[in-house]
């Protein structure tokens, strides 16, 4: 990948290689936005999807609000997707002083539209103004007015920027698929040249940051949110699985930590277990704030610009009550139950790898370890027995889209 920008922020940052998200989108941007894991807010099946009543419930802070109330000026810019039925569950009515985006999970990057509903928004109002403008540089440019306009001494800057790329559809400007003259598969020649997209608006964000004096006391964090899809250009080999599994391809992301001037050490990749829901107390704690001790997240602040040792040695990639699908990790032991153990065998069973000497589970030791599987069952049930039950919409009459115009994604019919 042609992606220089990125590549200089991860090689002067930290690189880390054992950072876990969620399998798709909505569940790991309410466990980035909350701390919590998504069976203990409702949000652990699937995402949300146009005109489905769903909605990460107003009754959890999110990162936004608790960085507001340290003093933070708070924007963002990009893709929300956590709800927009109702306003109450829109990004300025949750914590950010300002919204450039919009707020369900894919759309032209050119048209700004599902299916045939526009979706895109400044604050609460519609932008048709974005229309024709391809949404890499539309964020980016977005992103460099507020830097413009900001005051690093006057007030904190939070600025969760939340490209839609690299999800399909798939569309980039031709020039960035220049980049990649051999590559003979079209899906995956116009995917490279998306990830070069990205990779110049996130140049064209930190020149800015430089430019105004951010950068000395940044902290710049990069993450995706799933797995790539294999079907629309994307590859997460080595690993095993696809976006939307609970294998490793579909939960071990790709990420990095950059700052100039408040990680300890950098220039490493660090191997240390570090999850989604980490980043909300790691986040508030670099922001002078008190992270709460209820959260399942933990501050990782230590073992990321220092090196040293995870603060945790376990976590759940997912319990879906819906459709009875979950794993655990403890240590470097996996326990997997709900994926078809190959492509003959759909039957579901209890998988168990050892991530240690089999990263790319390969070797199902489950009949072999048994004590080992009791054990992560065990510890497993009495997670589950913490699970709120997955949200699946309000029913019936507000749900009825003769409540709300399909030409336009508009909030206030739930």
């Amino acid at each position: 990948m042609h992606t220089p920008n990125l590549d200089n922020l991860a090689r002067q940052g930290v690189i880390l290689d054992s950072s876990y998200v969620q399998s798709v989108c909505t569940p790991s941007r309410s466990s980035l936005m909350t701390g919590l894991y998504p069976y203990h807010t409702g949000m652990q099946h699937g995402v949300i999807r146009p005109f489905e009543p769903k909605f990460l419930p107003e009754k959890f802070e999110i990162l936004p609000q608790k960085l507001k109330n340290l003093g933070y000026s708070t924007h963002i810019i990009g893709k929300w997707h956590l709800g927009y039925c109702n306003w109450k569950y829109t990004p300025t009515y949750r914590g950010f002083d300002s919204f450039f985006g919009f707020y369900a999970g894919s759309e032209s990057y050119y048209n700004h539209t599902k299916s045939t509903s526009y979706d895109f928004r400044l604050n609460e109002d519609v932008y048709y103004q974005a229309k024709g403008t391809y949404s890499a540089e539309l964020f980016s440019n977005r992103v460099i007015d507020i830097i413009n306009e900001a005051d690093p001494d006057a007030q904190p800057l939070y600025l969760y920027i939340s490209f839609q790329s690299v999800h399909g559809p798939l569309e980039v400007p031709e020039r960035f698929e220049k980049y990649y003259p051999d590559v003979v598969y079209p899906d995956r020649k116009t995917y490279s040249g998306m990830v070069s997209a990205l990779d110049e608006a996130v140049g064209n964000i930190t020149g800015a940051l430089e430019a105004n004096g951010f950068m000395d006391n940044a902290v710049i964090v990069f993450t995706t949110d799933n797995g790539g899809k294999a079907t629309e250009g994307g590859s997460n080999y080595p690993l095993r699985g696809n976006k939307g599994s609970l294998w490793e391809g579909g939960t071990r992301g790709v990420a990095f930590v950059h700052s100039p001037t408040l990680l300890k050490k950098s220039g490493y990749i660090n191997s240390e277990m570090i999850h989604a829901v980490d980043w909300f107390p790691t986040l508030v704690h670099l922001a002078g704030g008190k992270p709460d001790p209820s959260l399942d997240g933990v501050n990782q602040w230590k073992t990321i610009s220092k090196g040293l040792k995870s603060a945790r040695d376990e976590f759940i990639y997912n319990i879906d009550n819906i459709v009875d699908k979950w794993a655990i990790r403890v240590g470097d032991y996996k326990l997997l139950y709900g994926e078809n153990p190959d492509e003959i065998d759909s039957t579901k069973r209890l998988q168990l790898f050892d991530l240690k000497s089999d990263p790319f589970e390969e070797e199902d030791i489950a009949e072999k370890e048994i004590d080992i599987v009791e054990s992560l069952v065990k510890k497993l049930n009495s997670y589950r027995d913490t699970l709120v039950p997955a949200n699946t919409g309000v029913k019936d009459v507000l749900a009825n889209p003769h409540k709300f115009n399909r030409d336009l994604l508009r909030p206030g019919w739930c």
